[in-house]
């Protein structure tokens, strides 16, 4: 039971919340900038107030217990959601009327999005736009823990508390070093490729993509020969430029400019790649909203 609930002060949180990470006193003294024997005192003060050992002290090691982990996790929220309260502060002072934190595969930004965001920004200039570049799995984890208001993923696979909607959809393009003997000319499908080495995004990263070229693949009676995976794709291309097989991208992902690398688009072939936006369901931010119409 909390005794002195009322002397319960934000410093020691975040000092906690430190040496929670570092469980070593004098790492997490060097990264607050104070000395090891302040932090000692500050922690110390925190386990009086809440009326519980935080971490388990021995010679030779630093551990938290079973009260520790519990505050950790509700000291990561509590300040959260101060930091979020103060920064909605700070935007109304400046005058902005909100702020929309986004993320985004890598494929979204070359086609989709940037139209999207402009004309969003004409209609409400003043909400202010946090931009983050994360894998599919990455901005999932990012909704759950309310770090971004909307992801855009080539993946519909979400939680019953997660909306979903389908925004965008492309051919894949054919990816292959700049001398190889296939050209758009004389390319047939992709039953050529039966023997190819492929690069390919992950499947644990993107696993909807993955299983779409693996389906397209099926469709002339292999399977691709997997060398090498990546989730970027200037990494892909850099790859194919040098030889180490070819690739299946999203056809906004097109960049014959500055690899020595060729694109086949496969207009004709029934399998495409398909964007998604995801968002809480219970999100409330009048950003957020407004932005939905938008998509």
């Amino acid at each position: 039971m909390i005794r002195n609930i009322n002397q319960l002060e934000l410093r020691p949180l975040r000092y906690f919340l430190v040496l929670a990470e570092t469980l070593h006193y004098t790492q997490a003294a060097e990264v607050l900038f104070i000395s090891q024997s302040a932090l000692s005192q500050q922690i110390k003060q925190l386990e009086h107030v809440l009326g519980t050992p935080l971490f388990v002290r021995t010679n030779r090691r630093v551990a938290l217990s079973t009260a520790g982990e519990l505050l950790q996790q509700e000291a990561r929220l509590i300040l959260k959601q101060l930091d979020s309260s103060m920064e909605r502060w700070q935007l109304s002072l400046d005058g902005v009327v909100g702020q929309l934190r986004i993320g985004f595969v890598g494929s979204a930004m070359q086609a989709y999005l940037p139209p999207i965001i402009k004309e969003f920004s004409n209609a409400y200039p003043k909400i202010r736009f946090h931009l983050e570049e994360l894998t599919n799995a990455e901005q999932l984890k990012a909704l759950e823990q309310d770090q971004i208001d909307i992801g855009f993923m080539r993946s519909n696979k979400v939680s019953s508390e997660i909306a979903v909607k389908a925004v965008y959809r492309e051919n894949f393009s054919l990816v292959l070093p700049l001398e190889h003997p296939v050209t758009a000319g004389n390319f047939k499908n992709m039953g050529q490729f039966s023997e190819a080495s492929f690069i390919l995004f992950p499947n644990e990263n993107s696993p909807m993509y993955y299983q779409q070229i693996q389906n397209l693949c099926a469709d002339y009676g292999f399977s691709p020969r997997i060398a090498h995976k990546s989730i970027h794709g200037p990494t892909i291309f850099k790859l194919v430029e040098n030889g180490m097989g070819i690739a299946l991208v999203p056809n906004s992902l097109k960049d014959d400019k500055n690899y020595r690398i060729k694109f086949i688009e496969l207009a004709k072939e029934p399998h495409k790649t398909e964007l998604f936006a995801a968002w809480k369901k219970q999100q409330q931010s009048m950003s957020l909203q407004h932005f939905l119409e938008f998509i």
